[in-house]
């Protein structure tokens, strides 16, 4: 019997979180729900592993990418933009005329099945989503959420952490403007947070945002991001400047940030300017569905971050190592920034970018962030730009941006091989530093953080340990 959904490339972020939704359906319903399997060529050549567990633990049987799981039970085979048409999965499921579907597809019948909130703009949408299910899970509306960001709070429930089923009606989703397949969900409440360039420049950025925005049932603005702001004038606003909010109290250090808002005292486990935009946006929601300040506090006091997104990963002889997914110029902008608020801590920045395409599309705005973000004394190092596989024109390289940051007072340098930088990254930091690894879509990035940590001189590194 056909019954099965088969997710080829399972283990990205966007599919193994639709496939995780299908696995919970299905134990949810029982025989009502349909069965899962996937595939993914990390997991054949050994990388990525614990995601396969994971999903191995939600009863989805994983393949190798060689076709053999389009067989009699195959009922749908669901793509990413990652996967190839001479894919074997692919050339096998039009031999036997199987349903071929799009992520974006799935997502779009996910976001009609509940009442949904799209968080939408090119930075911070991950954290905001993620703040937005603390908020409504402290009051009692059991949300569920696809996101691609994995919520440290869903990792201690055993799961991979980009992905829940609640109880309740609300869904939370990330929707990506990268592709442009934002424009095909239609959600009961947008968010937009920002836009700036990106995979994409602002004339088209502002008409995928435009796009959506009429889809949305209602949508909210940050009224702190100019772009945003003046693309939908007649929107709701959340933010500093939103009429009806009063921000004050702002408070913000290495490690964490407080406010208040309204009246109500806020107090965040994360940095920066930028993470209290997103506990505005997740506060903006929450309201909309009857949530008060004063229970979105207590939420967003027990939220527990999102994988990859300024993670401490330890310190050693007073050096501590971050790992952040910070990828585009905006985020590189934000980070640094929040970086330098711990005053006489110089940076050491190792940046891999993510994609020849996007390297090529961003390289003068790359190249500025680092060069203005950057203080005198603060270093860059940068492996080779990430590869993720198929058809790509390499006619752009890492050194073409760290040699244009040095060509502006810094010290940069690139390496063709990045396993030198662990040990660069030991001769060169001192007590004091703090190290912080950028980058995305590179799944071993956080394993690089540990063994950048692992090689920095002295006692064995504390996973936990404070910062003055």
């Amino acid at each position: 019997m056909r019954d099965t959904v088969h997710f080829s490339g399972i283990g990205g972020a966007g599919m193994s979180a639709l496939a995780q939704i299908a696995a919970m359906d299905r134990l949810k319903d029982g025989a009502a729900g349909r069965a899962v399997s996937g595939s993914d060529r990390d997991f054949d050549r050994g990388r990525n592993l614990g995601v396969k567990a994971a999903l191995e633990k939600l009863g989805i049987k994983i393949y190798p990418q060689d076709g053999s799981a389009i067989n009699e039970a195959a009922a749908e085979l669901a793509l990413s933009t990652a996967i190839e048409d001479d894919n074997p999965e692919v050339l096998g499921a039009k031999e036997l005329g199987l349903k071929i579907s799009h992520r974006s597809e799935l997502l779009a019948a996910q976001v009609d099945r509940f009442e949904t909130i799209a968080v939408a703009g090119t930075s911070g949408k991950s954290t905001a989503a993620a703040m937005l299910f603390s908020i409504l899970e402290a009051g009692g509306l059991g949300p569920s959420i696809i996101t691609g960001g994995a919520l440290t709070a869903l990792r201690e429930r055993g799961l991979i952490g980009n992905a829940f089923r609640g109880a309740g009606k609300i869904l939370i989703v990330e929707a990506d403007e990268s592709d442009g397949t934002i424009v095909r969900y239609h959600p009961k409440t947008g968010l937009l947070l920002n836009i700036s360039k990106d995979h994409k420049d602002i004339a088209e950025l502002n008409r995928i945002f435009g796009e959506f925005a009429g889809h949305c049932g209602r949508l909210l603005v940050n009224a702190d991001d100019a772009p945003a702001a003046a693309l939908l004038p007649g929107a709701g606003k959340f933010g500093f400047a939103a009429g009806g909010w009063q921000v004050d109290g702002v408070r913000t250090g290495l490690f964490s940030s407080a406010f208040r808002l309204n009246g109500v005292e806020f107090s965040l486990p994360a940095p920066g300017l930028y993470n209290i935009e997103n506990a505005l946006a997740a506060c903006a929601a929450a309201a909309v569905y009857g949530v008060k300040l004063e229970t979105a506090a207590a939420g967003l006091g027990a939220f527990r971050g999102v994988e990859r997104r300024f993670v401490l990963m330890g310190e050693k002889n007073g050096v501590a190592v971050i790992d952040d997914y910070a990828h585009n110029p905006a985020k590189i902008s934000a980070l640094l920034k929040a970086l330098h608020q711990a005053p006489g801590r110089r940076i050491v920045a190792v940046y891999q970018p993510h994609g020849f395409t996007p390297t090529r599309h961003l390289k003068a705005e790359l190249i500025e962030s680092f060069a203005s973000g950057l203080n005198p004394g603060d270093l860059l190092l940068m492996p080779e730009i990430y590869y993720a596989g198929g058809t790509a024109n390499k006619d752009i390289s890492s050194k073409d941006i760290s040699g244009a940051v040095a060509a502006r007072g810094h010290k940069a340098s690139c390496y063709a091989d990045r396993a030198e930088i662990p040990a660069a990254v030991a001769k060169l930091a001192r007590p004091g530093d703090l190290v912080v690894v950028m980058g995305a879509r590179d799944a071993t990035l956080a394993d690089f953080a540990r063994q950048i940590l692992e090689a920095l001189p002295g006692a064995a590194p504390s996973p936990l340990a404070p910062l003055p």
